[in-house]
């Protein structure tokens, strides 16, 4: 593998930086966006249970801050608990708006490595190929040693697309699951607003 990377030269190293950037996001992603993470089941049934026993302080608000990017979004309902309906709305839904941009975060960096990775190994196909044809000095003397130089610069190629499709997928999967997490979090929200509007009536 060694002997591969240095056959296919240094342009090659940009797309083993980007592959450490791309796998480190991905599985920061997979760890981080579970559902079970972000929209704890019993989350807001507990909450609700703390509000019609009164119980809520400023200690249980901080905790339920802390708790999931819901409980953020409950915990910026209960801070307005006592201010009208649409004060309370329009401080989940910044909260709403803070916590999906949390969810997002970094992947931007991996669509990134999914665009630049074909264009990278494009970059070191072309070095390998003027080194190649640059040291011929305008004269093939060897077929089998520029068949074998054009082959190892195709190396940065391969690689490039190796990187890109699996970023490339995992950067699609991740937004279509952040939407399917922002919708179900919005509509935990609109239960939480329900509940916490039909108390003060």
């Amino acid at each position: 593998m060694f002997a591969l990377i240095q056959a296919a030269g240094w342009p090659i190293w940009f797309l083993l930086v980007a592959s450490v950037v791309a796998v480190t996001v991905i599985i920061e992603r997979l760890l981080y966006l579970r559902r079970s993470r972000v929209l704890p089941s019993t989350l807001l049934p507990e909450v609700l249970d703390v509000v019609r026993s009164g119980r809520v302080n400023a200690e249980i608000i901080a905790q339920l801050e802390q708790n999931s990017p819901l409980g953020r979004v409950l915990a910026a309902g209960l801070r307005h608990r006592q201010s009208p309906r649409e004060v309370m709305k329009e401080a989940i839904a910044d909260a709403g708006r803070a916590s999906a941009h949390h969810l997002e975060r970094y992947l931007t960096t991996l669509g990134t490595v999914a665009t630049l990775a074909p264009l990278m190994g494009l970059f070191g196909t072309v070095v390998g190929m003027i080194e190649l044809f640059g040291a011929q000095q305008g004269t093939i003397t060897d077929p089998l040693q520029v068949a074998h130089g054009i082959s190892v610069a195709l190396y940065n190629t391969g690689f490039g697309l190796a990187v890109a499709m699996p970023a490339l997928l995992f950067h699609r999967h991740f937004h279509a699951q952040v939407d399917a997490l922002v919708i179900d979090m919005e509509k935990q929200a609109l239960r939480f607003l329900d509940q916490m509007s039909n108390g003060q009536d």
